[in-house]
């Protein structure tokens, strides 16, 4: 279950960013290929932070869909539940991850 390391560190960039003051919002960019579950995020985000100054913040989840981007006919391919990494236009697997990669902090909310 590695979103509670993900939970760890996001609590301690937050904490340091907050400087003593409230945090309402933490805002996230998570990549479909990055596979972390949100219920499993959401659950450890509230374990992580129960009972700390942290308490009663939440996270803005963005989920960016996985792209593939081929190489010999330039077309864009968004994944899908399966994860094929070859052209839906050519076929080719000349293909590079474009997005879905990301896990980003974007912004801290705090008061």
């Amino acid at each position: 279950m590695h979103e509670l390391s993900l939970c760890c560190s996001i609590y301690k960039i937050a904490q340091r960013a907050a400087q003593g003051r409230q945090v309402r919002e933490i805002g996230l960019d998570i990549g479909e290929l990055r596979q972390v579950v949100p219920q499993t995020l959401i659950y450890c985000w509230e374990t992580t932070t129960r009972r700390t100054t942290l308490s009663g913040a939440q996270l803005a989840v963005t989920y960016i869909p996985g792209v593939l981007a081929c190489s010999d006919c330039g077309h864009r391919t968004e994944l899908h539940d399966e994860l094929i990494y070859r052209c839906e236009q050519c076929d080719s697997i000349a293909v590079t991850v474009e997005s879905g990669n990301e896990f980003t902090l974007t912004y801290i909310d705090v008061g």
